[in-house]
């Protein structure tokens, strides 16, 4: 039997049906407000403790779900990775404090990043 017979199914990585990543992305910063704040919050200590550099979005992604593994019951609340580059970009629009600090590439689609917060 290979590997790929033991591995279960993930599940849909890519958007929703009839959605883009940026659609399904400000859908999740609407229901979840707490997240883009957690990662305010995980910036400014980064940039506090090292002062200058950049940091990497999916660290803070990682630091996030430590963290809510660790505080939280139930369900496990879920963060996808597709999501990474728009927080990234929102972040550093609505922070000038903040801008400069994740290095970000062209999209794909070139999609706006509608500011919500």
């Amino acid at each position: 039997m290979t590997v790929q017979a033991h591995m279960a199914s993930v599940g849909h990585v890519g958007p929703t049906f009839g959605n883009t990543i940026q659609d399904d992305f400000q859908r999740f910063h609407q229901e979840n407000p707490q997240v883009y704040r957690e990662l305010v919050r995980l910036a400014r200590a980064w940039q506090s403790r090292r002062g200058t550099g950049k940091v990497g979005m999916k660290m803070l992604f990682e630091v996030l779900r430590w963290q809510l593994a660790m505080s939280t019951t139930g369900d496990d609340f879920k963060l996808n990775n597709n999501y990474t580059s728009y927080y990234a970009r929102l972040v550093m629009a609505e922070n000038p404090d903040l801008r400069g600090l994740f290095q970000t590439r062209v999209l794909a689609v070139a999609e706006p990043i509608l500011v919500t917060s």
